[in-house]
């Protein structure tokens, strides 16, 4: 049993705190994020994280800024520190807090993707496969010694949601793996090359609206990158709307990039600068997200209609 300080934010970091549970590994603490306002009446919400923290009884610790709370954190009495999408850069007077060390996990094979984002990213790469690594966390930014990599395939289909929920429940595999090898004098770091690295900043909204000139599979890729959030967006009749699902075709089609060339229960069909995209579920301006059989069925959506313009 390791005695730890786990850190984290999103759903994500839920599953693998759960595996060091289950493991017989003792959370001292939980350290989250504040509580965000959400929705239109701008509710105070817990991140995912608290929630499963409190629910369990561990402690939660939720620092604006980690930096500024040393001592508190070296008052947890942790002999490791295990962060999982925590969202802050840790300085070197809080991984010294630590006798055993920090460790991240990362949902990427690093040094591809370091940053912010990364399985948006491996999806909007057109990327076969991604993974997790476990790392010794140092001063950069995810350019620590890596302990453990265990990588994942990407399906055709795969969105951002449905491969972090598989990340997610990998990097718990991951972890406890990483902590027994250290435990048991086992581990063996590699240093990452850092001519092999890419970077990745976190998306902005701004850069997902659709480009019709592009071809079928980046416009594609984009759309499951970007489901659940930001989502990927367009315009139909001066209208905002939202892609959730789609797929590149090599169908080849008359008409103008963006125009609809086919609408019927199978999909929404519209020509792309190359191939055609088919469009499986999408979200009109003011409604909720829909399979897009029934958008053609209500008539929202017909065949010549073009999407890309905001006018």
């Amino acid at each position: 049993m390791i005695k730890i300080v786990y850190a984290g934010a999103p759903e994500f970091s839920v599953a693998p705190l759960q595996a060091l549970l289950d493991a017989g590994h003792k959370i001292v603490a939980v350290i989250t994020q504040p509580d965000k306002p959400v929705g239109r009446k701008g509710i105070l919400t817990p991140t995912p994280l608290k929630k499963f923290a409190k629910e369990k009884g561990i402690p939660v610790f939720s620092f604006n800024k980690i930096r500024l709370h040393v001592a508190d954190v070296r008052a947890l009495g942790g002999e490791l520190m295990v962060t999982c999408a925590y969202g802050q850069i840790l300085t070197e007077e809080i991984l010294q807090s630590f006798p055993m060390g920090v460790f991240n996990i990362h949902a990427s094979l690093l040094p591809r993707w370091r940053g912010a984002s990364p399985i948006q990213h491996a999806i909007l790469a057109g990327d076969a496969k991604t993974g997790i690594t476990v790392m010794k966390t140092d001063v950069g930014l995810d350019t620590g010694d890596m302990l453990l990599c265990i990588p994942s395939e990407i399906e055709p289909l795969d969105t951002a949601k449905t491969l972090a929920e598989k990340l997610s429940a990998l990097g718990g595999k991951a972890i406890v793996e990483a902590l027994e090898k250290l435990k048991e004098g086992r581990a063996v770091f590699t240093r990452q090359q850092d001519s092999e690295a890419t970077l990745c900043k976190k998306i902005e909204k701004k850069s997902c609206e659709i480009d019709f000139m592009k071809s079928a599979k980046e416009i594609g890729r984009l759309v499951r990158a970007m489901n659940p959030e930001p989502l990927a967006y367009t315009y139909l009749k001066g209208k905002l709307v939202n892609f959730w699902l789609a797929e590149a075709l090599a169908e080849t089609e008359g008409g103008s990039c963006g125009q609809v060339v086919r609408a019927d229960k199978t999909g929404i069909y519209v020509k792309t600068g190359q191939g055609v995209l088919r469009i499986l579920m999408l979200q009109l301006e003011g409604g909720k997200c829909l399979k897009a059989a029934d958008v053609v069925n209500g008539r929202k959506v017909a065949v010549g209609d073009v999407f890309g313009s905001a006018q």
